[in-house]
């Protein structure tokens, strides 16, 4: 299974996140991801965030080996042709090391959408169009003209240049409803979800191979992770973390209770688990020189 990280994009730094990227690399994490919001969902407007694939692009400049994703893009933020163009534009920055996850967002993404003029559509619109906007991107990727659908507009392309990955990079779909998972199923190469159990999980990952039927689908997990030295540790972390943040999906434990949270996550399918780490920014080195070594026979240099 492979390990990454959510870069810090709400810090409104530009070096920051390239030098946390940079980091990452050298660590031995296997890819870094850009939440793709206009301002931290649930903040007031007046408060910064960098724009995913700009910064993606970035990043993949600086970097060499790991990949570099979007988590997840919302699909009604651009039009489906220009989600193609820049997710191409990436993959050709990084040599194929580009990700592009899309979903639907949640009614907590709204304000963007009205701050910025960007409509806005309900749960079941949402889901169609995010349908239309992944088999249209698909089909850009692939030389592909799009004949058109009720919420994607045709577009006979061509997507020029092309991506570096033959076919384009690949796509996940992320969403917590089962609803969404059939989806990806069908329409994607990996499903994501996030902040989730084991259990459910799981069972989420049983469906999802379950509708895939012969097709090669990959589940992913992401969220939030509280990781101290020993259980003293982690209670004044959490405990600094209730007076700031209102999260209910946060995962929290030892260095060894991670790993093991991490080889169970593997043990019932994930290909990935992309972490945010709670906490102060030494909790990247932790993990790293603390949990991987233990999910790898062969792990890479630390600095």
């Amino acid at each position: 299974m492979k390990v990454g990280l959510v870069l810090p994009l709400f810090s409104g730094e530009p070096e920051r996140v390239l030098a946390f990227a940079e980091r990452a690399e050298r660590l031995g994490f296997d890819g870094v991801f850009a939440f793709d919001h206009l301002f931290p969902p649930g903040a007031s407007a007046d408060r910064p965030s960098l724009e995913a694939f700009s910064m993606l692009s970035a990043v993949a400049a600086r970097t060499e080996r790991i990949a570099v994703g979007t988590l997840v893009t919302r699909a009604t933020l651009r039009s489906a042709g220009m989600i193609a163009k820049l997710a191409a534009s990436v993959d050709g920055v990084s040599h194929g090391r580009m990700i592009l996850a899309v979903g639907t967002g949640d009614p907590i993404d709204e304000p963007e959408h009205r701050v910025f003029g960007i409509p806005y559509l309900d749960k079941a619109e949402r889901r169609d169009h995010l349908v239309e906007t992944v088999r249209a991107v698909r089909a850009l990727f692939d030389a592909r003209p799009w004949p058109g659908g009720t919420h994607v507009p045709a577009m006979s392309g061509p997507l020029l240049p092309r991506p570096a990955s033959p076919g384009g990079p690949p796509i996940w779909m992320g969403g917590f409803a089962d609803a969404v998972v059939r989806l990806a199923a069908r329409e994607a190469d990996a499903w994501n979800g996030w902040g989730m159990g084991l259990d459910e999980f799981t069972r989420k990952a049983r469906l999802l191979d379950e509708e895939a039927g012969r097709r090669s689908v990959s589940a992913t997990w992401a969220g939030i992770v509280v990781v101290g030295r020993d259980d003293a540790e982690v209670a004044q972390l959490l405990d600094a973390r209730s007076h700031r943040h209102l999260e209910s999906d946060v995962w929290a434990g030892t260095t060894g209770s991670l790993r093991e949270w991490l080889e169970n996550l593997g043990s019932v399918g994930a290909s990935w688990a992309v972490l945010v780490p709670g906490g102060p920014p030494d909790r990247v080195e932790l993990i790293a020189t603390e949990v991987l070594p233990g999910l790898r026979p062969d792990p890479r240099p630390e600095p």
